[in-house]
């Protein structure tokens, strides 16, 4: 039988869910947060958020190709660079009081971005960026995303709007499918951990899928402006979850 604590934890995943889903992201950093604030034995809270990820990330890949939200060209060179790397990072233990506030400061600066009235040079014009730079830059995200154990849209996204490497819509779809991807090849180097997934998870999965549904068609629907205050929210939350301020 179902706690009342699962079922206040699914409510709060379906509201992550929505929010993350909407600028194209899975949303891993918010669910593992969550499942903290619940006491949810940390064993069971990557493979859980990673399942999570998947579905959220996977439902957003299709929404925003079918939409016309996607780029090809942009993704494939992150891609390139970051799933070899997110094997790396996940292997590697550094100290957490240093590199997580260090990380969450780094997206409080790139929403404080978003929300700066001057627009973004992404919104005017865009272009692809060069293959090399776009290898190196998803090396280092994929080292980033093993080590905080998320799929790296909270660090792609912004890198994408703020070297102007993608117009803002279709940004969306890049980070859903990259996200798709790392979590894929997360939860593939360390398969022992779905031992470790909790009863509950089916009703965690559905107020997943329910969220992404709401969150991808607002992402879809809303204009370029909200999109970017929403990623803005998105990059403060997670931000906060890395310091330790919740």
């Amino acid at each position: 039988m179902l706690e009342n604590n699962d079922l206040l934890l699914s409510v709060a995943i379906f509201i992550g869910a929505t929010l993350y889903s909407s600028v194209g992201h899975g949303g891993a950093s918010a669910y593992i947060a969550l499942m903290a604030l619940f006491g949810v034995p940390a064993a069971v809270m990557r493979p859980t958020a990673l399942v999570l990820n998947l579905i959220v990330s996977g439902l957003g890949s299709i929404r925003y190709i079918r939409a016309g939200q996607f780029r090809w060209r942009t993704l494939w060179p992150f891609l390139l660079g970051a799933l070899p790397m997110a094997f790396v990072g996940g292997g590697i233990t550094l100290p957490s009081h240093i590199y997580k506030p260090m990380l969450g400061v780094i997206l409080w600066l790139s929403a404080a971005r978003l929300l700066w009235p001057r627009e973004l040079k992404a919104v005017r014009e865009w272009r692809d960026p060069a293959i090399p730079a776009a290898i190196a830059a998803g090396a280092g995200i994929g080292l980033l995303s093993g080590l905080t154990g998320t799929g790296g849209g909270i660090f792609l996204s912004p890198l994408l709007l703020f070297m102007a490497w993608s117009e803002p819509k279709a940004a969306s779809g890049v980070v859903a499918v990259f996200i798709l991807a790392n979590s894929a090849a997360g939860l593939a180097g360390n398969f022992a951990s779905l031992q470790q997934l909790p009863p509950a998870l089916p009703m965690f999965a559905v107020a997943a899928l329910a969220g992404g549904l709401l969150g991808t068609t607002l992402g879809i629907r809303l204009p370029v402006k909200l999109v970017l205050r929403s990623l803005a929210l998105v990059l403060l939350v997670a931000g906060a979850k890395l310091v330790g301020v919740y």
